[in-house]
């Protein structure tokens, strides 16, 4: 790759920093990274993005820009995964349909074989040819078991291969830090309901949470204190969830949920009164025994079949939920 001259890096920097102090952003790694990414032409289609923001006059976020980079990630890694997994469980079908052919064919012929060498033996007076013949037989026999028994633990090999794989899959679409479903999950899962209650025509509301003032929280107690606040906010979002509401992490300090046969005033009601709860709480950080003060969140909250699908409805969520913000925060906004 060909070095830029120092002038055309002296201009690269200064786009890049122009841009993170414009837009009030965290001079941080991954904002570097993706600034440099755009300025630099690195990644033709994030630069579109943003200069479509720009040009509708909508804000670039540090909110936005951390979706903006987890998504740019995942598009990049997901499909890979995916495709190694599918691949992995077409080989694990086909072994285990030939491994279980094979074993049911050797069993059988096993079998078949046991009783012509038990008849063969009971013959008398058939001479040395027909005894040879026995002890070919039942050395056969013997290799025939023997390759059975290989092919049972063959298949169980394969089942617990199979079993691997489901866990693995599980572990992908789990957040580690909070024990709930991640972005990924709740994708399929959101796709899954829509159908299911569009055809059933039951409501089905979506909304986004996010903490406020989260990096307060960080700056001044640190990054493992800020991890104990996500894990404090997805127990609460959880005590709320069941089988037609479901809570999942949709990264860094941002939650999303699903509430299906519930509308958008439902919704939020139920929401509001998890964050009075939370809000009227005084916690302190337990490794310091410093108070973290008032830790609350805001939400925004859509109808999903108001919009023209899903990720419309998701966007309007996201849309409620800046305003939640801007009117002072720990509220919840309606689409």
């Amino acid at each position: 790759m060909r070095r830029l001259s120092r002038e055309a890096r002296h201009e690269l920097a200064q786009a890049i920093t122009s841009f993170l102090v414009e837009q009030d952003l965290d001079i941080s790694a991954a904002n570097l990274a993706l600034a440099h990414a755009v300025f630099s032409g690195a990644n033709p289609r994030l630069a579109q993005m943003i200069s479509s923001r720009l040009h509708a006059g909508e804000p670039i976020t540090q909110r936005w820009l951390d979706e903006l980079i987890h998504e740019e990630a995942r598009r990049q890694d997901q499909p890979d995964i995916e495709k190694l997994m599918a691949r992995l469980e077409r080989n694990l079908d086909t072994f285990q349909t030939h491994t279980h052919a094979a074993r049911r064919v050797t069993t059988d012929y096993g079998s078949e074989l046991e009783q012509h060498v038990s008849d063969l033996e009971e013959v008398q007076q058939t001479g040395r040819i027909v005894s040879n013949l026995a002890g070919l037989a039942r050395a056969m026999l013997e290799r025939t078991r023997k390759a059975e028994e290989e092919m049972r633990k063959a298949e169980e090999e394969a089942k617990a291969l199979r079993r691997s794989l489901a866990r693995a899959k599980r572990d992908a679409e789990i957040d580690h830090l909070t024990g709930l479903p991640n972005r990924r999950a709740f994708e399929t899962l959101l796709e899954r309901h829509y159908g299911e209650a569009r055809e059933s025509k039951e409501p089905l509301t979506v909304a986004f949470c996010d903490i406020d003032e989260f990096k307060r929280v960080n700056d001044v107690h640190g990054h493992a204190a800020g991890d104990r606040v996500i894990k404090l906010i997805a127990d609460t979002l959880a005590k709320i969830s069941n089988d037609h509401c479901h809570v999942a992490r949709h990264g860094g300090e941002e939650f999303v949920m699903l509430f299906r046969g519930l509308t958008p005033a439902d919704a939020a009601k139920r929401l509001d009164e998890a964050r009075e709860e939370l809000a009227s709480r005084r916690l302190i950080n337990r490794k310091t025994d410093e108070p973290f003060g008032q830790i609350t969140f805001s939400g925004g909250v859509a109808d999903v079949f108001g919009h023209e699908d899903a990720r419309a409805a998701l966007k309007a969520a996201d849309g409620a939920l800046y305003r939640a913000k801007q009117q002072g925060r720990n509220r919840i906004e309606l689409a």
